[in-house]
């Protein structure tokens, strides 16, 4: 039994709330489609070649989506932080193998969504169709274009402070392995810039 249910699911609900006001009927109809789930740390959520089913929405915890080469080599694709919705977007919407893995990197709490069901919903009431449309615009349009754009106009410097400075913690909660291959570059690269960052201290 998960403690603080109704807390993660409050959390939920704001999250909604942000993006677009829903009606309290509405917001009813997505908490009947949810279950709550327990990834312990270094389990995989997502295995790569497996076709989602849910939506995740993280309540406690961190999860990485990676890619892995021919050689073995990871790539982190996105690290997810609590009370952001993970998933594979394709996989659901198409209904294909994902092309990556989605593993915990903490003990986790998560609030999963039936797709099937969520997408029902949204074709059915308007204000779950703004909530829709303003999350894929942020989290899909917006938010994908700036890392793309960060990735050719930044240097790795700045990558890295601007990613401490969305996550303040994250030193503290992710290997710097992972930061490093998220960054795009290689954790020898990145100590020589926390050392740089530490002596303008």
């Amino acid at each position: 039994m998960i403690t603080n249910q109704d807390k993660y699911l409050t959390n939920l609900k704001q999250t909604f709330q942000s993006y677009s006001p829903i009606s309290e009927r509405s917001w009813k109809l997505i908490e009947n489609t949810t279950e709550f789930q327990t990834l312990k740390k270094g389990e995989t959520l997502l295995q790569n070649g497996e076709i989602a089913k849910n939506l995740h929405f993280i309540a406690k915890g961190i999860l990485r989506a990676y890619i892995t080469d021919q050689q073995g080599n990871f790539y982190n694709k996105n690290l997810f932080f609590e009370n952001a919705f993970a998933g594979s977007k394709v996989s659901l919407m198409l209904q294909t193998p994902s092309h990556f893995s989605i593993e915990a990197l903490e003990d986790c709490i998560l609030i999963n969504i039936d797709y099937q069901k969520y997408t029902k919903l949204i074709n059915e009431n308007d204000d779950l169709k703004n909530f829709y449309i303003a999350h894929l615009e942020k989290n899909w349009i917006i938010e994908k274009e700036q890392r793309e754009i960060s990735l050719v106009m930044q240097n790795a410097t700045e990558r890295y402070i601007n990613l401490l400075q969305k996550h303040p913690d994250m030193e503290e909660r992710v290997p710097l392995l992972h930061i490093a291959s998220h960054l795009g570059i290689t954790p020898t690269q990145l100590s020589r810039i926390r050392k740089s960052l530490e002596k303008d201290l």
